[in-house]
């Protein structure tokens, strides 16, 4: 119970962007910051699903959640986004890049449609978050942007390198970006899981079972992350307890990869 009361006061008064956000890892972040009662803007591509998310988790936690639609890779899109969230609240403290979802193939099996595909949702959709809204974040003199990464650009899992050219960009933007703007009292994080247990590893699963089960063996827990354990990392790092955490990995992964 004490947990709870702290959660709910943690993220009091902050407004939060969370990409990709109408199902899956994105649902469940967008989920625990709201619980920990910040304003969340939830965006996805379809305006059903993403409504309906949006409606959702305003009942569940009884917080003040919005919904946007756009492919943001475009960034126009990007434009309206963060226009709409302004005249929403005023502001933007906390921005979560989860936007992605990679072709998973073997690397001469992608087309030149898929590679593209790959890297526009993984890589431009958090470039182009980042560069809009980093403005507005220098300004307050604070911003919290996190990032969802993947584990599988330091163990090179099978099937995943068009995925981890865009999330392998995505980890060195959250260096540079840590860096120039750390004097602003914003930092910048990633956040990198292994297979996690939601829509996306079952849809590969699908297709072949034996690669999953591959790509589970390599984790001594034994299982893929559950999404919450996903988001309550998010959830720390968008704190202010969490202020002199930036540039960093951080590795949600079961040990998959160890120090």
């Amino acid at each position: 119970m004490i947990t709870d009361i702290r959660l709910s006061e943690t993220l009091q008064g902050n407004v939060a962007i969370v990409t990709g956000s109408a199902r899956g890892i994105g649902k469940e972040i967008a989920h625990k910051l709201l619980s920990s009662g910040a304003k969340v803007l939830i965006c996805g591509t379809e305006d059903d699903d993403t409504e309906k998310t949006a409606r959702e988790l305003k009942a569940l936690t009884n917080g003040d959640a919005q919904s946007f639609t756009g492919d943001l890779s475009i960034e126009e899109n990007v434009d309206e986004l963060v226009q709409y969230t302004l005249d929403q609240w005023g502001k933007i403290d906390i921005l979560v890049n989860n936007a992605g979802g990679g072709v998973i193939l073997p690397f001469l099996e992608q087309t030149p449609k898929t590679l593209k595909a790959t890297i526009n949702r993984n890589l431009w959709t958090t470039l182009w978050c980042c560069y809009k809204v980093l403005p507005h974040m220098v300004q307050q003199k604070y911003g919290r942007i996190i990032n969802i990464g993947a584990d599988s650009v330091r163990n090179g899992l099978w099937d995943h390198a068009a995925y981890n050219a865009a999330k392998g960009g995505v980890h060195a933007l959250t260096t540079g970006l840590a860096r120039e703007f750390s004097e602003h009292d914003i930092t910048v994080n990633t956040i990198a899981p292994p297979a996690v247990d939601c829509e996306g590893l079952d849809r590969i699963r699908e297709r072949d079972a034996a690669l999953v089960n591959k790509y589970i063996e390599i984790i001594p827990k034994g299982r893929a992350a559950h999404k919450e354990e996903v988001a309550d990392a998010v959830w720390y790092v968008s704190t202010k307890g969490a202020s002199f955490i930036t540039g960093q990995v951080i590795s949600v992964n079961g040990g998959s990869n160890m120090l």
